[in-house]
């Protein structure tokens, strides 16, 4: 049953069910009345099929018109749904023996069904509803069947649905919700396995690439070299040589980043210091850009320390990059960068003033790469990856202001975590 509900949507399932159990029930009043020759009365019989047809008519057509056959149903449609099978059901056993009916038993269905696909809550609105049915329907039986021991044979027949009743909701329903929780934790690391797969080939193809700038780098500063004997003051050439030398520590501090990677080295790092380091590189690499900066002016702050690899603060440029380059695209030059420690962790807030995120790309950055004019959705896949392996946390909003909101969060190493800072 499980393996049905996962195939189609739950209220399209139950609505089949209904169907075939309708058909079901017809032709067990037809063979009672006509191979048994059991008389059965056939108005109020048939007058609960027509309604439970009607009902599932327009259930189908409801759903159908809403699109629901394509979303996860509702909770209290799926509810609606099983109480009024409850209902139809105990109406058939009503004009057809009562609990002494051999099909009393299939009160027990519902409530199973319920156990697959509705919450505790609502899985003991619908056992109390199926125990109600039956109690009813064994109250109601007349007293020219209570003769000799079978008043004592009913008792033992309600207490006997009364405890099948709760084994089906508390073991079926525990049993569903820990294969529902195991069925979410291979999804969840199935994902971050795929996601670590697409950062391992990201890294080995900048790694290629890496190795492939090496050799027309060292050539080109052989030429710069060469140009600046010639023309030792021209500033074009110590330009050049400028941005070589800048290129080779690139690479240089490139490689040292990986063989760190690669050895898993973690240390911890003073936050006051990673957050000055952060703002010196955006002073320098982008002098243009006005700075908002606001960081915790507590003492103990800064002591503050958190365990990082080298690959934390090309993560954290990355996003720094990525808002400078949505504010420009906005006409504006400004961009806020906020560092305070929260409940034992330590937060780094990036607002730019940009246009902000859209819907759309709030689902997808950090969960995977993404095209962009701006060159959003890899830096964000990056960075979330490198603050997953830190056991970070990276969170995408919009301002309230304009502009989007980027927060990282990191916790505090366990040297500091036990004083409060916030």
């Amino acid at each position: 049953m499980p393996q049905f509900f996962k195939r189609t949507s739950k209220i399209q399932a139950i609505i089949a069910l209904r169907s075939i159990a309708i058909a079901i029930q017809l032709l067990l009043i037809l063979f009672v009345n006509l191979g048994l020759a059991y008389e059965l009365p056939w108005t109020p019989l048939v007058s609960v099929i027509s309604l439970e047809v009607l009902f599932t008519f327009g259930s189908y057509l409801y759903y159908s018109r809403n699109h629901l056959s394509e979303k996860k149903a509702s909770q209290k449609a799926i509810l609606v749904q099983i109480c009024a099978d409850i209902i139809f059901l105990s109406l058939l056993l009503f004009f057809s023996g009562g609990a002494t009916n051999a099909f009393v038993s299939l009160l027990l269905i519902p409530i199973a069904i319920a156990a697959v696909t509705l919450t505790p809550l609502l899985l003991t609105v619908v056992a109390f509803l199926a125990i109600a049915s039956y109690s009813i329907l064994l109250w109601s039986l007349p007293m020219s069947v209570m003769h000799g021991n079978m008043q004592g044979h009913f008792i033992g027949m309600g207490i006997n649905f009364l405890f099948s009743a709760l084994v089906v909701a508390i073991v079926v329903g525990k049993m569903a919700r820990s294969i529902n929780q195991q069925e979410l934790a291979i999804a969840a690391y199935r994902e971050n396995l795929l996601k670590q797969e697409q950062v391992t080939s990201l890294g080995v193809a900048s790694a290629q690439v890496t190795h492939q700038l090496a050799t027309p780098i060292a050539t080109v500063q052989l030429l710069a070299d060469e140009l600046s004997e010639d023309f030792p003051d021209n500033e074009i050439v110590l330009d050049m040589q400028s941005q070589l030398t800048r290129c080779r520590d690139s690479l240089s501090e490139f490689r040292a980043m990986v063989f760190d990677i690669k050895e898993q080295v973690i240390k911890a790092i003073n936050c006051q210091d990673l957050f000055d380091e952060i703002t010196d590189n955006v002073r320098v690499n982008n002098p243009e850009v006005s700075l908002q900066l606001q960081k915790n002016s507590d003492e103990h702050a800064k002591d503050v320390t958190i365990d990082a690899d080298a690959a934390l603060l090309p993560a954290i440029l990355n996003l720094i990059n990525n808002a400078i380059r949505a504010s420009k695209a906005n006409n504006s030059n400004a961009l806020s960068l906020t560092c305070q420690t929260i409940e034992n962790n330590w937060q780094f807030t990036i607002r730019d003033y940009g246009k902000g995120f859209t819907l759309k790309k709030l689902n997808e950055l950090g969960v995977k790469p993404v095209n962009s004019d701006q060159g959003f959705g890899m830096a964000v896949f990056l960075s979330h990856a490198s603050l997953e392996r830190l056991g970070g946390k990276l969170a995408l909003t919009n301002h309230q202001e304009g502009g989007a909101l980027v927060t990282l969060s990191l916790p505090i190493s366990s040297l500091t975590s036990g004083n409060d800072y916030a």
